[in-house]
């Protein structure tokens, strides 16, 4: 069974192919989701038989979680794979995670609020885990934005 899991809510994007739950593959690139995703895709979709996809759809990056959505929607129902989605902060130790401006997300209480960054604050770079822990994940897809509207 292969699984992928999509960061791509910061710069740089990664993405990690899994087998039986275990990571047997890195991809790192920088650059814009846009960009990245398709010429990715295109190669994962010939090296495996991909069952299911998973990415981060908050909080981050408005455009990056809406283009990784429409692309990885697209792919999973043109190909027959399983779609899934989880929060960033499972893969940066639950720190902060950039907002708008000079705003950060925070995870407080599993309720994601959004205020300025404390001096004290650590921000951990997203790390692709070893193993999945797929009880984390959602069948709930959709983009979560978390910021009102302007």
């Amino acid at each position: 069974m292969i699984d992928i899991l999509v960061i791509s809510i910061s710069t740089p994007i990664k993405i990690g192919v899994y087998e039986n739950s275990v990571l047997i593959e890195e991809i790192e690139k920088d650059g814009m989701t846009s960009n990245l995703l398709p010429i990715i895709f295109k190669d994962l979709l010939k090296k495996y038989k991909i069952d299911s996809i998973t990415y981060v759809n908050t909080p981050g990056s408005y455009m990056a979680i809406k283009v990784a959505y429409v692309f990885l929607k697209t792919v999973c129902i043109v190909n027959n794979i399983k779609l899934n989605a989880v929060s960033g902060f499972l893969f940066n130790e639950n720190s902060p995670i950039k907002a708008l401006g000079k705003k950060y997300f925070f995870n407080k209480n599993d309720k994601i609020i959004i205020d300025f960054l404390e001096e004290k604050s650590i921000i951990s770079d997203f790390k692709l885990p070893k193993y999945l822990d797929k009880t984390k994940f959602s069948s709930n897809t959709l983009p979560i934005y978390n910021l009102p509207a302007v």
